[in-house]
């Protein structure tokens, strides 16, 4: 297959006739695929396995990747490890992979991350995204179904210009592209905005029930902003999920060991004063929880709740800060401890006996450097498979 530069040429029309060439039908389904129905996907960056998670049942794992040993143990204590392989991107040959309807993509978002020095998509660790792209360029025959997902600063950060290059690098490839803020939010207790870029190969009718003729729930103000101008753009279209019945609460252990004497009384002396003060009006007879971070304000840490019974983002526990706090209140009595590993995989949507072996610090990075696997079901019914069946019926 030929190489394509990483960004798009100044001359816009370089590789028009490349964008108009015919493809020849691909069969990109394996026997065990085949036998289920279901498509094959490809998935770098696959972490602790919740993407797939979210895929069963609708796509097929024909090989996936991660750097990172720990949650590797994780991914295949429920995948398996038959297509699994543990290794840098940077070492993956495109040629010796197999052909695939959908490859997913969660690279780094450090340098995306507001939390993080804002490097930009060209940094050492989001810039891995190019590497995706060179192993794309490299395969047999590339697939007609694209997802890169990131945080919400793929979008917002540098004007729109991290994002505007990946549009540009993708349809150089020959792909239609469009960017979609999802909040978790929408499906468990937890507050994860998430922007997913779908793009889908040239050469195909793309079906009604998914594009539509402007912004919808789907396109916050940042995602129409960095969408001005954009070659190729689509309106993706799915339908609104339902309000979701499930809280913060109800997920909770409620009956997990609190911290110990001096981490609880460090705990409780660090919420924020205003967040005290509102936790003392509280009725006692019920147990009240109330998730938070540490942060500093005015050069001193404060721990600042929240109380609409929603978690914030889970993070990775790089930090005492970054771990969640579980702030509760019964008979007048306020007590604190650190999220479960159970919590947060209930918090991800993960099911009840998804396996998460490892340490506690383990197990929270597994779940807290993922995607929520509702999010990634509801793409998978109501938008890549569409799509999938779509260039199937071409």
């Amino acid at each position: 297959m030929e190489q394509i530069p990483l960004f798009k040429p100044e001359n816009e029309f370089a590789h028009q006739e490349n964008l108009r060439t015919p493809r020849a039908p691909v069969d990109w389904l394996s026997a065990e695929a085949k036998l289920n129905g279901q498509p094959t996907f490809l998935e770098f960056f696959a972490g602790s396995g919740l993407v797939a998670e979210g895929l069963r049942g609708y796509f097929h794992p024909a090989w996936a990747n991660d750097i990172c040993a720990k949650k590797a143990v994780v991914y295949e204590a429920n995948h398996g490890r038959e297509s699994f392989q543990l290794r840098s991107i940077t070492d993956v040959s495109g040629c010796l992979l197999p052909k695939a309807a959908l490859s997913w993509a969660s690279f780094p978002c450090q340098d995306l991350s507001l939390a993080g020095l804002a490097g930009g998509i060209n940094a050492a660790r989001s810039g891995l995204v190019w590497e995706w792209l060179r192993v794309i360029d490299e395969l047999e025959s590339r697939p007609p179904v694209l997802v890169a997902e990131n945080v919400l600063g793929l979008v917002s950060s540098a004007g729109g210009s991290n994002y505007k290059a990946l549009h540009e690098a993708l349809v150089a490839r020959g792909y239609f592209v469009g960017a979609m803020m999802i909040d978790a939010e929408r499906f468990v207790p937890q507050s994860r905005p998430r922007v997913f870029v779908v793009a889908a190969l040239a050469g195909f009718t793309l079906p009604h029930s998914v594009v539509g003729v402007g912004r919808n729930w789907l396109h916050p103000d940042a995602v129409c902003k960095a969408a001005a101008g954009l070659e190729r753009w689509v309106w993706w279209a799915m339908p609104e999920p339902p309000k979701r019945q499930q809280h913060l609460s109800d997920i909770l252990e409620w009956d997990a060991a609190f911290a110990n004497a001096a981490i609880d009384a460090r705990n409780i002396g660090l919420i924020a004063p205003r967040h005290k003060k509102y936790l003392d009006l509280l009725p006692s007879k019920k147990a009240f929880a109330a998730p938070g971070y540490k942060r500093t304000r005015n050069g001193h840490q404060v721990l600042e709740l929240r109380f609409d019974n929603l978690s914030g983002c889970l993070r990775t526990p790089r930090g005492g800060s970054s771990r969640q706090v579980i702030v509760i209140k019964k008979n007048d009595e306020i007590k604190s401890r650190l999220l479960t590993v159970r919590e947060a995989a209930r918090l991800m949507g993960a099911p009840e006996n998804y396996q998460i072996p490892g340490s506690y610090n383990d197990g929270y990075m597994a779940m807290g450097d993922a995607v929520a696997v509702p999010v990634v079901r509801w793409l998978a019914e109501h938008l890549l498979t569409p799509l999938v069946r779509a260039y199937e019926h071409r």
